[in-house]
């Protein structure tokens, strides 16, 4: 065997420089997370996959006419995949809790202050205004909205933005219940909000995303792709007549797009991208982020508490998040671990559903300011 023969077979190793061993390492932490703590598995086990591939010399897996270049140009940077990931999140959600507390979306607004605030925090250190944005967008605590959102305004923060959003997804339930017992007292924590659940008609189910989609979309056009196809999941779902559809968007479809998105994610995770100071601070900031949500949900649920003669639990504020469910049961235990008779389960679903339409508003609200 010549030189040049071992050369072109050694090519990898010869190329391996310790920013790829670095990376190579945070991809196979991402999949140990996963694996091993069931941290968002279904993302950061593909996303990690994707870094480690992203970070192979010479592969030319990330050129313009490699596989997962190709994946990131016609699934992220054409919108699709964030927005398929949405027909599925809609075709899963029950809106139901809402309509017996439709007093309860002011929660899930009050809960977007984080992205804004975290915006501003990221602008005051230097970034620039559609950095900063993309940045900011953590808070949403809606990776496909995060993704959708990065990938118009700031396509070289994607891979960390990403992997914060997921990242601090999965760790809801660490994050959020010191910053609500530091902002509630023991006796608001035990306030009881009785549940009576009264029939909504098919009419009115079915009504509710056609108005959703017309009215978010006039407002705020720029999020019409992303609330649209929310909304059309949950169309399909609850009209009863594509049940074939509906089932398929549940699982086929959003598991299929989930795995390509979280490789195509991963695949902007190179060394040359991510290893940067910015890094770190996106990561710190993404903390920053879902605290500052919390810290305002639960704020503005104290407000209504007061004004409605303390027939409101301010923690239900903390779900106004987009992190559904996940948030809502946080909000259910911190609850009982006051009161173990206390059930805000039903009440907090209400906020966290109207937290997902609200974050994809601050989507849209930061793109149609920010997107010339």
């Amino acid at each position: 065997m010549n030189l040049d023969t071992l050369r072109s077979l050694l090519l990898g190793f010869i190329n391996l420089t310790p920013g790829h061993v670095l990376m190579l390492a945070v991809g196979c932490l991402l999949i140990y997370l996963a694996v091993r703590h069931g941290y968002e598995p279904l993302l950061l086990l593909p996303i990690g996959l994707g870094c480690v591939m992203a970070n192979i010399p010479k592969s030319g897996i990330t050129d313009p006419h490699g596989l997962l270049r190709i994946f990131y140009d016609a699934g992220i940077a054409t919108e699709i995949l964030p927005s398929l990931v949405f027909i599925g999140i809609g075709a899963l959600t029950d809106f139901g809790p809402l309509f017996q507390a439709p007093h309860l979306v002011l929660l899930g607004a009050a809960a977007q202050f984080g992205i804004f605030g975290t915006m501003l925090v990221a602008t005051v250190m230097g970034f620039s205004i559609k950095d900063a944005a993309s940045i900011g967008m953590i808070g949403s605590a809606d990776g496909p909205t995060s993704i959708y959102v990065a990938s118009k305004l700031a396509p070289a923060l994607l891979g960390p933005i990403a992997v914060a959003a997921y990242s601090y997804m999965s760790l809801v339930p660490l994050i959020q219940p010191p910053v609500m017992r530091l902002l509630t007292t023991k006796e608001e924590r035990r306030i009881k909000m009785p549940y009576t659940e009264r029939p909504v008609s098919k009419t009115t189910r079915v009504i509710f995303p056609v108005t959703v989609t017309i009215v978010c979309g006039l407002l705020v056009p720029m999020a019409t792709p992303l609330i649209g196809m929310l909304m059309f999941g949950n169309l399909m779902r609850e009209s009863g007549v594509v049940d074939r559809l509906t089932k398929a968007s549940q699982n086929e479809l959003a598991n299929i797009v989930t795995l390509i998105l979280g490789i195509a994610v991963g695949s902007s995770m190179s060394a040359e991208n991510f290893l940067h100071w910015r890094t770190i601070f996106i990561i710190a900031m993404g903390l920053v982020a879902f605290a500052l949500d919390t810290a305002a949900g639960v704020l503005f649920g104290k407000l209504m508490c007061v004004l409605s003669g303390r027939k409101i639990n301010p923690l239900i504020g903390a779900s106004g998040i987009s992190a559904f469910p996940m948030s809502a049961r946080v909000v259910q235990k911190v609850g009982q671990d006051e009161d173990f008779t206390n059930f805000l389960l039903m009440h907090a679903m209400a906020s966290n559903t109207a937290g997902q339409i609200a974050s994809v508003m601050a989507g849209g609200v930061m793109l149609a300011l920010l997107v010339k």
